[in-house]
């Protein structure tokens, strides 16, 4: 694994407490996404994060790139699944980010093979001619930082995507980076700088990861895995890795079974208590009938009970 400290390092800001967006109403949530074309996923490790949870919130990145000097441009999608449950603030910084379309027309401005493919900075845009960017390209942000969020079910697998920051643990900003293989050297049990947050990982289009991390970059210029640069450590991508657009497209699919099963208890108790209403009914008509008797047959009752 390569060295880290320039990779993931981004501009220090004020932390703030909390993030000012609030999630949970946006019209793409009322949508679905059909797993069914997750094809092209990372490698699983049996990790909590190989299996999607439903409700998750679900976003595609529209990447453009030449995968070596020769080849042509390449068009492709990066399908991320969020895990809003296990680290609510850090996918509520990034949900409001994509809202607020800060990502679209950047570029990827770090890029190691085998580790990390590095974006998110709204600053990191051609000026005219790539490579030709904004001088604070690579330390830029939104303004606003979050606290580091852990939790015991996220890590570095393949596939994971994390939030950058610099030697503060909270100064993570609008920046994240792709695993391109399992990287738990940045976990927080691996480290003793309190480690680098996950949020989310990557559930289709893997292969465009893979690719964008063996492009050619100012440092390993060749771009051929064979003779890679072992000094390479925050390469910027010789031909520009563009992101022409980054959308949140809907949530994971509820589980049909358990709203089936769910449905099915409602419908037996539905059931239970329409037989109880019944037999509540028979007894009351039953009752009123019986002193309805009483009151027209006085005589017979009292002849019947002295009878003796």
């Amino acid at each position: 694994m390569r060295a880290i400290a320039v990779l993931l390092s981004v501009l220090v800001l004020s932390p703030v407490a909390g993030v000012d967006y609030q999630t949970g109403d946006e019209d793409w949530r009322d949508v679905e996404v059909d797993t069914s074309a997750w094809t092209d996923g990372p490698e699983f490790e049996g990790s909590p994060m190989d299996n999607p949870r439903p409700g998750d919130a679900v976003l595609i990145i529209d990447v453009e790139y030449k995968p070596s000097h020769l080849a042509s441009e390449v068009q492709g999608q990066i399908v991320i699944e969020l895990f809003e449950e296990w680290a609510p603030n850090t996918t509520a910084n990034m949900i409001k980010n994509v809202e607020n379309d800060i990502y679209n027309g950047i570029f990827f401005h770090r890029v190691i093979d085998d580790f990390v493919t590095q974006a998110g900075d709204p600053t990191c845009k051609t000026a005219g001619i790539y490579p030709a960017t904004s001088l604070t390209c690579g330390s830029g942000g939104s303004g606003q930082t979050i606290a580091l969020e852990h939790h015991t079910n996220l890590s570095h697998v393949d596939g994971a995507i994390g939030m950058a920051r610099s030697q503060d643990p909270d100064s993570a900003d609008s920046q994240w980076y792709i695993a391109e293989t399992e990287a738990h050297g940045l976990d927080p049990e691996n480290r003793d700088d309190e480690g680098y947050a996950t949020f989310g990982i990557v559930r289709n289009g893997m292969s465009h990861v893979r690719a964008i991390a063996l492009v050619p970059t100012t440092d390993d210029p060749s771009g051929e895995e064979q003779i890679m640069n072992p000094a390479s450590s925050a390469g910027r991508p010789i031909w520009e890795v563009h992101i022409s657009n980054v959308e949140m497209i809907g949530v994971v699919p509820y589980d049909e079974e358990k709203v089936v099963e769910s449905q099915s208890f409602l419908s037996t108790l539905s059931g239970k208590v329409t037989i109880s209403l019944s037999l509540i009914i028979v007894v009351i008509a039953g009752y009123l009938a019986f002193n309805r008797s009483r009151e027209e047959e006085p005589d017979a009752i009292l002849l019947d009970a002295n009878e003796d």
